[in-house]
Formats: C-alpha cells, structure tokens, sequence
C-alpha cells in the first residue's frame, strides 16, 4: 500500500505463503470428491490430475521466475501483462482477476452458509434471505478489518489456514484406513454417459483450475513483501504442497465410496463421505472445517480483490477511485466497490436457479486470461533472453516451463466451454467503460486504444453482443 508503511507493515514468507494455500485451499477442496466424480471415472480423474499438476507447476515457477527477473514489476498478473503486451491487454489481466476474485467471494459466502445451515437450519442451502443478511453482515466486517491495515489480516489468514488443515489431514488420514480398493477400481474409465476419456478429462478442468485460483497470490502483493525472493519461493511451495494434499483427498474418496455414489452427494461432499465411514461426527468435523476454511478464503480473496484494481488505477487505466487510500494505508475505494458489487450479487443469488457451481464456474473462465497472459510473458521473455544474459541454463528451463504454462492455459480456455467462455466476454466487454474513463481521468488529451488495441476491443464487443442475443434466445443459460 502506501510507500511510508515501515518494514513491519511488510508480509513475510510465512505469511506469503498462507496466504496462498489460504487462497487456494478454500470450499473447493470440501466438495472435490463429489465435482470431481460427477463428471468423470477414477481413470480420467488421475490424468486431470496429472495435467493440472504439471501445468500448474509450470505457471507456479513462470510466476517465480517473473517475481526474481522483474521484482520492479510489482502488480502482478496485470504488470506482467501490460508489460509484455501493452496497456489495454493489462488492464484486461487486472479486469478479469479482479472480476475472478469478487464472482468467487461471492460463490464462497453461499457455501459458507450452506455449511453453517448444516448446524442451523434456518441458512438453508446458503442462498436463502437468512444467508444473505449473515453474509452480508460478514462481507462488511471483513471490509471494516480490511480497512484498519493490511498486516492484521494477513495474520488471522494465516491463523486460519492453519486451523482449516487440521480437519483436511484428519479425512485423509480416515480415509487411508478405510481405503477399499474394489470401489476405487469400480467403473474405472466411466460409464458411456460420461463421455469419452477426453470429454471426462475437460469436466475436470475447471473443478481443478477452481481449487487452484490462488497460486498468484503472493505476486498480486509483491509489493508488500518483505523480499521479493520470497514470493517465488512461496509460490512454488504452496502449489506444490496444496496440490499433494488435493489429489489425496479426491483418490483417498473414490477409495471409500464408489463413484457413482459420490457423484450423487450434496455439498459439502466430504463431509458426507467422512459420515460414510465414521458416523456423524464426521460431518460436523468437516463442516466445521469448511465454515473456517471459508473465512479466511474470504479474506484473503478480499485482500487479493482490493489490490488489483488498486493498481491498475494508479497506472491510470481505471478511475481514479480504485486508487483512493486511507489513512492506514488502505486501497479503500477499491476495497468498497469490490464490496458493493459482491452485496449486490449476494441478493441476486437468491433468484438464481444455480449458486455455488455457476458462480465457480464463471469465477475459473474469468481467470483464464491474466493466466494465459503470465505464461505467455514469462515464455516471451525467455524466447528473446530479456534478463538472462548471465544465466543461459535458466533461459532453457524458463522457455520449458513458460511453454508448457501456456499449452495449458490455451487447453484450459477449450475446456472451459463455449457457453462460461461468452458469459466472460460480456463482463470483459463491460471492462472497456472503466478502461476508456480510467485513460481520460488520467489524461483527457490521450488516445485510449493504441495500435491493435482498438481491433481486440472491437472483437471482445462483437462476441458480447453475440452472446447476449444468445442470452435472449434461450441458446445460453445462466
């Protein structure tokens, strides 16, 4: 935040790296064996995982790779890119992870709920007008933390990411002793109404990239670390930790119930499978867990939200009141439309036909591109050998990890779907109002769209009108 904040205000490797398994491990790790086997068999699970990991260990070291070569470049997924591809394509890097992160706020705060209607039932599945009223009044108290400084959050995240673990190793550790490999094996390749392998394969792609949205979470806050050698390395760890613990506890599941019979369970699905094998209290544990994880992914998002936008709007390419501070040093104006937008989607949710798997949905395919954009940069940098003069063995591993981040990204981008891929381009089409008065507010004499921009402005709002006469028609759903 501000530059006169002295070093203590300042997040260290411990925090850094809670923050990003506090970002990752959030109520997507609780429902992973029921999202996981809904649409796919044990066989195609082991290889969604197996693509998830490589090529979320390539843009793990791509992100650790950028934070030592370009420690200046400190806004993150929206430096990166405006720095590799220009200012408009930056601003649609910041557009769309600011966009992830309050659509998943948003996700987070019906699940939460949900997981609170287990004790009372009252919340009902999380979208009722009780949920509301409680998570709002929990979106506003956050807000209030948020405002007092940053440091104080980031302790209580990772005070909670420690908490929330605690219940996630429990479920393994059961589930190892209750392991049966003749359900594990049952329908290993799917059945003909799952699709083929390559179908089954996609249907995981976004339950996985959901769980992991978060791995950038220490580069968004570069700016606030005590050493920038501490972001890779927390970045790096924390994907690599995270992701152990993920394919567990989904393999760990399909070992104690069968697939079918978790395809069918009702979220938290974890909780219901740790019923399965140990009675009740089971579940209570798990839910409990879920309650906490959910908080502090609550206000580590709501951290990582604030930020972007904060500083895209101090490069001039949103308004000037995303980059309004308070006195501790807070991005408050960022902070408080964030807010009112995740508010005024909460009462949304309470006449929409889908909650928690939609809003995922939309929050994974609106990430997509500051991911694609990261990869392709650190690829670019390493293809021209910008900042590798004295480190060409560095050069040739970079190109190999910035490649296969890219492939990635790329196929996750096919595998999103057409229908979350449309749903994007409408809100990314939005983004252009806050772009054009963002570059007028900071100079009313400047050209908004320069080169190329302009054609990639006019693509983004011809496929949103398309989309939205898709909307009317019936031919896309939300």
């Amino acid at each position: 935040m501000a530059e006169q904040h002295n070093e203590s205000k300042k997040l260290g490797f411990a925090q850094l790296a809670a923050l990003i398994v506090g970002s990752m491990i959030g109520g997507g790790a609780f429902n992973l064996p029921s999202d996981m086997a809904r649409g796919a068999g044990t066989g195609a699970v082991i290889i969604g995982w197996i693509i998830t990991g490589i090529g979320m260990i390539a843009l793990a070291f791509v992100y650790q790779s950028l934070a030592n070569r370009k420690p200046e470049l400190t806004g993150g997924v929206y430096s990166y890119a405006k720095a590799g591809f220009g200012e408009y394509i930056g601003f649609n890097s910041a557009w769309g992870y600011w966009l992830s992160a309050w659509i998943g706020n948003v996700s987070y705060s019906v699940l939460l709920f949900g997981a609170v209607g287990y004790f009372l039932p009252m919340f009902g599945a999380g979208n009722n007008v009780a949920s509301i009223i409680g998570a709002s009044v929990l979106l506003w108290a956050f807000t209030l933390l948020i405002l007092n400084g940053v440091s104080g959050a980031a302790l209580i995240n990772l005070i909670t990411t420690i908490a929330k673990l605690v219940p996630i190793f429990l479920f393994i550790v059961i589930s190892l002793f209750m392991f049966n490999f003749d359900k594990f094996t049952f329908q290993f390749w799917g059945t003909s109404d799952l699709g083929g392998i390559v179908t089954q394969v996609k249907s995981t792609m976004l339950v996985t990239l959901w769980c992991f949205i978060g791995i950038e979470g220490a580069v968004v806050v570069s700016g606030r670390a005590k050493k920038q050698s501490d972001v890779g390395k927390a970045t790096v760890l924390g994907l690599i930790g995270t992701l152990i613990i993920y394919m567990l506890i989904t393999l760990m599941a399909l070992g104690v119930m069968d697939r079918v019979k978790l395809s069918g369970l009702e979220n938290p699905s974890m909780a219901y499978v740790l019923e399965f094998a140990v009675g009740k209290w089971g579940a209570v544990l798990i839910n409990l867990g879920l309650i906490i994880s959910l908080f502090g992914s609550l206000l580590g998002w709501a951290l990582l939200a604030a930020e972007i936008p904060y500083v895209a709007a101090k490069d001039g390419v949103l308004p000037k009141v995303f980059a309004k501070l308070n006195k501790k040093g807070t991005p408050s104006g960022s902070l408080i439309i964030t807010n009112l937008l995740v508010q005024a989607f909460l009462i949304l949710t309470l006449v929409a036909s889908s909650t928690y798997q939609a809003l995922y949905s939309v929050a994974s395919t609106a990430i997509l591109v500051p991911y694609l954009l990261s990869a392709m940069y650190g690829f670019k940098l390493a293809l021209t050998g910008e900042t590798y003069d004295k480190d060409p063995t560095g050069r040739t591993r970079d190109k190999i990890f910035g490649g296969i981040a890219t492939v990635y990204a790329i196929w996750l981008c096919y595998a999103a779907g057409l229908k979350y891929l449309l749903l994007c381009f409408i809100l990314y089409a939005v983004g252009i109002i806050f772009f054009y008065i963002g570059k007028k507010q900071n100079n009313k004499d400047s050209v908004v769209f320069v080169g190329k921009e302009k054609i990639l402005a006019i693509i983004v709002l011809v496929i949103a009108i398309i989309a939205i006469v898709m909307l009317f028609n019936g031919a896309i759903t939300i």
